[in-house]
């Protein structure tokens, strides 16, 4: 399984988040999550919100991560002004 995680420190608008996540939706072979982060073991956690995309195998991720639709969020992302985000890619056993 991979995942896509995005992190930001500071939490994106809420009605403007919940417009991007429908394009987000739209990403091939991806279950796309988000939601505000509530905690950390110790202080304050680092980030506010984060989303993320998860793909069942391998291809499913090239296939998603090489989209046209994983593009245009990036996009719309960077068009709507919200904070800088952290992006990684995570390979899960």
């Amino acid at each position: 399984m991979y995942r896509v995680i995005v992190l930001y420190e500071q939490e994106p608008d809420a009605e403007a988040y919940a417009e991007h996540a429908e394009l987000c939706r739209g990403v091939p072979n991806a279950v796309f999550r988000h939601g505000k982060v509530t905690g950390a073991p110790m202080g304050e956690p680092a980030h506010a919100y984060y989303a993320e995309f998860e793909f069942a195998d391998e291809d499913a991720f090239r296939t998603g991560t090489q989209s046209d639709e994983f593009m245009a969020s990036g996009k719309d992302a960077y068009e709507r002004g919200f904070p800088r985000p952290s992006v990684e890619f995570l390979e899960l056993s």
